[in-house]
């Protein structure tokens, strides 16, 4: 799908359609976690900081991110895929690649056809926008459907891809990152066709033997790899980059434990249980250490995992130590759940993480998590205490659903409207006012769940336009789906 976070929030707020859009946190620490076309026309991108996309584009509503929103639109969408091809390889929310039987042996202008109609249904029957590319193997899908951006459909033909490809950047091939393409630059490759023509003896002694052999290969469009159903997730997790950095201890307990209810809001949805806590916690000089704690019984008892968290981020970091990021990962993941009769000790008390780094951490931070999403109890709930926030959803027992356009000196403004409603109008209140209740975000869809299969937002990784962004929370937004489809006598993968 088409810049995905910010094209869900565009349909279920009706207002924001055809104006720059951007998803992520507002802090300044926050970083773009999606960005409608609108605001890429400014220079907006993804995986930016924040600050640095509101300078680009100072007219963008800043929205943010609602997982279970985005989830829940994935699961329509991919519903309609499975319909159309049984076996679909998911790799995002919004991304996957699919080898329907129905097109085996077929031309591409069949081909073009039907992948027309199931773009014109996905449309049609969630409001989404797909664009899609077809091809000889996954890759050459893949970057057809890049190039068929935004709203666009592209076959490519095993006759045609030598052509497509060759004058692309050598960034266009998944698996190609800056690391690489430095390396290329300086023996003077810049494009797929010259990286082609390389001596494979050269691409291995740059590259590496496994890598630089299967990049080239792509690069010549071979691409055997088959379209798999992926593996079950192994771990959930949240993690949360802070405005300013913590240094009160009892504030990182309280930060380690809203990252484990966020953990562990995906857990439940995922029905299973799990037996280890880990917690990260990164310092203001991005030193980063992790401890982790196992237990004998699988258990998704959020006090439980808080408590162990708890302990957890305690002993860390020394007491005093400045604390730019906290997160916590639910691992050794189990459909089966036992309660212990008595208490079970850890088998191991906090300790090391294997992967723990000791020096500073040179990947860059991605900033915050947004807060969970939290479904109302019935009848509604107030806040908590904190304030009306933009992007809230929000009931009022005369106006129905909507959305906090704005808050502050004591007023919030709310726009009523979801996804079938078109653009609603605005209303101001009292910030305490008692009719505005916090409304499940869900309700801005105005659907049924989808009955069947679900989609797992831990098993996806998200990328951007089909280029992985730096790691972190909230990065990675607009994917792109992909499908294979064999075209002519070769399997043709197809790209949305």
């Amino acid at each position: 799908m088409d810049a995905f976070f910010s094209s869900v929030e565009q349909l279920t707020r009706p207002t924001l359609r055809e104006s720059p859009v951007l998803v992520g946190g507002a802090g300044p620490r926050g970083t773009v976690a999606g960005a409608s076309y609108e605001a890429r026309a400014y220079g907006a991108r993804s995986a930016m900081s924040m600050a640095h996309a509101r300078r680009l584009c100072p007219v963008a509503t800043v929205i943010p991110p609602r997982f279970t929103v985005y989830q829940a639109v994935s699961a329509r969408v991919f519903d309609l895929v499975r319909r159309f091809s049984p076996v679909a390889e998911q790799v995002s929310l919004d991304e996957a690649f699919i080898e329907p039987g129905s097109l085996a042996g077929a031309q591409a202008d069949e081909v073009r056809r039907v992948l027309a109609e199931l773009r014109a249904r996905i449309h049609s029957e969630v409001g989404m926008v797909a664009s899609i590319g077809a091809g000889s193997g996954k890759s050459v899908a893949k970057i057809a459907s890049d190039l068929a951006k935004p709203d666009g459909l592209l076959v490519v033909t095993p006759e045609e891809q030598r052509a497509v490809l060759r004058d692309l950047p050598v960034r266009a091939l998944w698996g190609i990152g800056p690391v690489s393409e430095g390396k290329l630059r300086r023996i003077g490759v810049q494009t797929l066709g010259e990286f082609a023509d390389l001596d494979p003896a050269t691409v291995t002694a740059l590259l590496g033997t496994a890598v630089g052999r299967e990049l080239h290969d792509l690069a010549h469009g071979r691409d055997p790899r088959p379209v798999a159903e992926r593996a079950e997730v192994k771990q959930v997790s949240a993690e949360t980059t802070f405005d300013t950095d913590l240094v009160d201890g009892g504030a990182l307990e309280s930060a380690a434990v809203s990252m484990t209810s966020a953990a562990h809001q995906r857990l439940v949805r995922s029905h299973r249980a799990a037996r280890t806590v880990t917690v990260k916690v990164r310092s203001a000089d991005f030193a980063t250490v992790s401890r982790s704690e196992t237990v004998r019984a699988a258990t998704s008892d959020l006090s439980s995992l808080s408590a162990m968290a708890r302990r957890l981020v305690s002993s860390a970091v020394p007491p005093g130590t400045p604390v730019r990021l906290v997160g916590v990962s639910l691992a050794g993941l189990t459909t089966a759940e036992q309660e212990s009769l008595f208490p079970a000790p850890p088998t191991a008390g906090p300790e090391p993480h294997p992967d723990e780094e000791t020096g500073p951490d040179e990947a860059t931070d991605a900033g915050p998590t947004p807060r969970p999403d939290t479904a109302p109890l019935p009848g509604g709930r107030d806040r908590g205490g904190r304030g009306w926030a933009a992007g809230d959803d929000v009931r009022h027992p005369e106006h129905g659903h909507g959305w906090v356009q704005g808050a502050g000196v004591g007023r919030v403004t709310v726009r009523f409207e979801t996804r079938t409603t078109g653009p609603g109008p605005a209303r101001t209140f009292a910030m305490d006012d008692p009719a505005l209740r916090v409304a499940d975000p869900l309700a801005s869809l105005d659907w049924l769940p989808v009955v069947g299969r679900r989609n797992d937002l831990a098993r996806a990784r998200t990328v951007e336009d089909g280029r992985t962004p730096h790691p972190g929370p909230a990065a990675g937004s607009t994917t792109v789906m992909e499908w294979v489809a064999p075209v002519g006598q070769e399997h043709d993968a197809v790209s949305s």
